[in-house]
């Protein structure tokens, strides 16, 4: 996991956000982990590196 954190504030109709809360529930996962995933997997789609030239891995 990253050393250190910011905050990103997403907005996303109640719908939707119960029901990606509801399956991260389902899968063990916390919110923030899912997105922390999309967001790794993202960067290294598109060839970005970041923090030091870490790429997606691990969760």
């Amino acid at each position: 996991m990253e050393s250190k954190t910011a905050r990103l504030t997403v907005l996303i109709d109640p719908e939707k956000k119960r029901a990606f809360e509801q399956l991260c529930l389902a899968q063990d996962l916390t919110p923030s982990q899912v997105v922390r995933q999309l967001i790794r997997d993202y960067l290294a789609r598109h060839g970005v590196s970041y923090g030091g030239g870490e790429q997606a891995g691990g969760a």
